[in-house]
């Protein structure tokens, strides 16, 4: 088998789940089956989760485009170069300038965000009203971003409105609260349209060298996002879900204390994440 240095590729860097290469002008971005949770990459690799992952996103980049230019060139290699490793798992990427906030929109209270209500009624620092379960949909579709942290620096951090301001911004910053939104609030629209409640999700956003924003990394996949079945939908506790959050509720299980290396997932943990992720992707039409 050729090396990637025949072919003229270089490997950047491995982050939690994607491997990244640069080829000419070209970022190239693969999928592998590493699945991390609690900002842990575990030792139990997920089978085909890489391929699943790079088609949804391509769904959702596909049908969002009318919304928000992408960083997508490509799904397949250049002609003349065999890597069968890299099948089904590739994204050929516009090189671009990161932007260092992770936009993060919450139409539900889970996750981080049930834990702050619990502790100040707030949720990224907005008051909540009183009253509201976990699970419950909130008033209005929320903004929360974070920065982002490099693989095995720690984890991603929620920020205030005014710290990603100061981070990014003013203009920037709107611009973004404004995309974010209303790339959820459709994406919302269109999951719960086939039975699926989007209860949060995150992008990245990237700067191309004339100043365009555009998507980047993956979008509206279980490890970007919380599916939930909406016939099942009961608020006052965790829902059943499409994403990693079976794997998260697995783990709060253990005595783990959320630092690597992570515990090695059982068989029957990995077989029932792969079926999850396979009914969100036949369910979304992708």
């Amino acid at each position: 088998m050729a090396s990637l240095a025949s072919y003229g590729i270089a490997k950047l860097r491995s982050g939690k789940v994607r491997d990244l290469y640069a080829w000419r002008d070209e970022l190239w971005i693969v999928a592998s089956d590493r699945l991390s949770a609690f900002d842990v990459i575990l030792p139990t690799p997920i089978p085909d989760k890489g391929k699943l992952l790079t088609r949804l996103s391509r769904h959702w980049f596909d049908l969002l485009e009318p919304l928000a230019p992408n960083h997508v060139l490509s799904y397949d290699l250049p002609e003349g170069i065999a890597l069968p490793e890299f099948a089904g798992r590739l994204v050929r990427a516009r090189k671009c300038e990161v932007i260092p906030v992770e936009c993060i929109a919450r139409g539900y209270l889970s996750g981080s965000g049930w834990k702050e209500y619990q502790a100040s009624g707030t949720v990224g620092g907005y008051p909540m009203p009183a009253g509201l379960q976990e699970s419950s949909r909130l008033p209005q579709t929320l903004f929360t971003p974070s920065t982002k942290a490099d693989v095995g620096a720690g984890h991603d951090e929620n920020v205030t409105e005014a710290q990603a301001r100061a981070i990014i911004g003013d203009a920037r910053y709107e611009q973004l609260r404004d995309l974010t939104l209303k790339i959820y609030d459709w994406a919302a629209a269109h999951a719960r349209a086939r039975g699926i409640i989007l209860a949060d999700t995150k992008f990245e956003f990237g700067l191309t060298p004339e100043g365009e924003v555009i998507l980047i990394d993956e979008i509206l996949t279980p490890d970007s996002s919380r599916f939930w079945p909406a016939d099942h939908y009961r608020p006052g506790g965790p829902q059943p879900s499409f994403d990693k959050q079976f794997v998260r509720d697995y783990l709060e299980t253990l005595a783990w204390n959320k630092q690597a290396p992570g515990p090695e997932l059982p068989p029957e943990i990995v077989a029932k994440t792969v079926a999850k992720y396979r009914e969100a992707l036949e369910k979304l039409g992708a």
